[in-house]
């Protein structure tokens, strides 16, 4: 069970919630926060205080100011009106994440909403009911309006759900799970949308997938350097103390672990003096890579405990302040940085890809054929690795230097933030699929080069491997081999990651 404060959510513990299903819970303390919280909106209603969002219009309509009779009509129909999210919806476990940030935001008090509110939400995640919400529509600023009004109209027992792997109505499930729609009161739906919870919960995903990821370029490296009779040297401890990053001293400590006791790796001048760049190199670009994910790491844990609505309620009510918070620029820099950091893995990646296919480049068959001339071998691996790589450097295009103005010039400048985190995600599936062809080159090379003298870390990723890609005997549609390998990829990452700490600390 993960409690809920507001102020302590990890990245570990979304791990725990969003993958492994674990139930959450709410702390007595925040729930203290929420109540005094929704007592001072109450107050501010009772008191026909003129306060944004609670007695006035949204955005340009900030100056309208509405009836009490109203202030209930006002958030359902911002809810509607703002339930524009085009496209095709956000991953599962995107849409899980989501929830459990917003509930994690209102937790802080400073929102306004009823407990029931932030029940109803743990209510969501405890029974696995998922609002299906699209991933088109934000701007990244006022919030991620659209996406998380798709959200907020599963309160109302309005739009669709995921539930048991089926795209429900939600007042099906509703009616199912003996639920009762909530009629939004005051504050409350404005409380539910301004946010970055949608650029944030794609991001929290991003970066469990590109940490993972990371990990795994690793194992296939080193699975490459053996290939390719690779000089350890270039890993040597004093070569990377010597400029004095963490991240590569990190990187050239795994890749030394991972080839321990290797038969197919050499030495300075056994063969050749030096390694091109894309093996000499791999601590230095990988652990720039790692540098860019530690700093993404420490913006998200912090965007996941932060107040992102607006107005923010303070002092009992006494003080109800007008921000900014819902900017999403941190998280769009963020995730602009990501898109570059973790692209650069399948760039790297590929150039080994083409060391290990490329007969003027090594001794291996050509393009590892069994017969080359008659069969092709893995010669189109590497164009798709290739055009994957180029897709790769459109999409890492910044889009947080972008602005749109919105909302007739009142929010004149936002984010994008939401679009750099959805670019991140697809940079991260494409860079899955140009380390499994990295991986079924490097499987192959050294195959020929004898798996008997492999170290015995990487064999046993070999064997394993193998289970999914088997040799290549004969030309084949590796289409196939590429998303079965990507598919084992994505299912086994945790397994790799473990293995390689346990080397590490043993």
């Amino acid at each position: 069970m993960v409690e809920l404060t507001g102020n302590t959510l990890t990245l570990e513990d979304v791990k725990r919630v969003c993958y492994e299903g674990e139930l959450v819970s709410i702390s007595k303390d925040s729930l203290k926060k929420v109540k005094g919280s929704r007592d001072a909106v109450d107050k501010i209603v009772s008191e026909k205080r003129t306060i944004y969002g609670i007695n006035t219009g949204f955005g340009k309509f900030s100056d309208v100011v509405i009836d009490e009779s109203d202030v209930n009509d006002l958030q359902k129909n911002l809810i509607r009106s703002h339930a524009c999210g085009v496209g095709d919806p956000f991953p599962e476990v995107v849409s899980r994440a989501m929830i459990l940030l917003r509930l994690n935001a209102l937790l802080k008090g400073f929102s306004g909403v009823r407990p029931v509110i932030v029940e109803r939400l743990v209510t969501l995640l405890n029974s696995n009911i998922h609002p299906v919400i699209p991933q088109q529509g934000s701007l990244g600023a006022s919030g991620d309006l659209a996406p998380l009004s798709h959200l907020a109209l599963v309160l109302m027992g309005e739009g669709k759900v995921q539930y048991n792997g089926t795209i429900y109505a939600t007042e099906e499930v509703y009616k199912k799970e003996g639920l009762t729609p909530i009629e939004l009161q005051a504050k409350e739906g404005l409380a539910l949308i301004n946010g970055t919870q949608a650029m944030t919960a794609m991001g929290v995903v991003n970066w469990i997938e590109a940490n993972d990821i990371a990990i795994q370029s690793e194992w296939i490296a080193a699975l490459t350097m053996e290939g390719l009779e690779g000089i350890i040297d270039a890993f040597h401890p004093a070569i990377h103390e010597a400029r004095g990053y963490p991240e590569q001293m990190e990187v050239a400590e795994r890749m030394r672990n991972l080839l321990a006791g290797s038969q197919l790796i050499t030495k300075q001048g056994d063969k050749r003096v030096q390694d091109a760049y894309s093996l000499r190199c791999i601590p230095q670009v990988h652990g720039a890579s790692w540098q860019s994910l530690n700093y993404v790491k420490e913006k998200l844990e912090i965007e996941m405990n932060a107040a992102t609505d607006n107005p923010l309620i303070f002092d009992g009510g006494e003080t109800v302040i007008s921000g900014g918070n819902f900017h999403g620029q941190p998280i769009a820099i963020a995730m602009d940085f990501m898109k570059i950091g973790v692209a650069e893995f399948a760039s790297i990646s590929e150039r080994r890809i083409e060391r290990l296919v490329n007969p003027q480049l090594n001794d291996l068959p050509p393009f590892l054929s069994a017969k080359p001339g008659l069969q092709s071998g893995a010669m189109i691996m590497q164009y798709c690795a290739a055009s994957l790589v180029s897709e790769n450097k459109t999409l890492a295009h910044p889009a947080s230097v972008d602005s749109i103005p919105s909302s007739a010039n009142q929010e004149d400048h936002v984010s994008m933030g939401t679009i750099a985190s959805r670019h991140a995600h697809m940079i991260i599936q494409n860079v899955r699929r140009v380390l499994a062809i990295e991986c079924i080159c490097a499987l192959q090379a050294v195959q020929y080069r004898g798996v008997e003298k492999m170290s015995p870390q990487t064999f046993a990723f070999y064997e394993e491997a193998r289970k999914i890609v088997p040799s290549i005997t004969e030309d084949r549609v590796f289409s196939e081999d590429i998303e079965n390998l990507t598919d084992w990829l994505k299912k086994n990452k945790r397994q790799w990651t473990t293995q390689l700490n346990e080397l590490i600390f043993q």
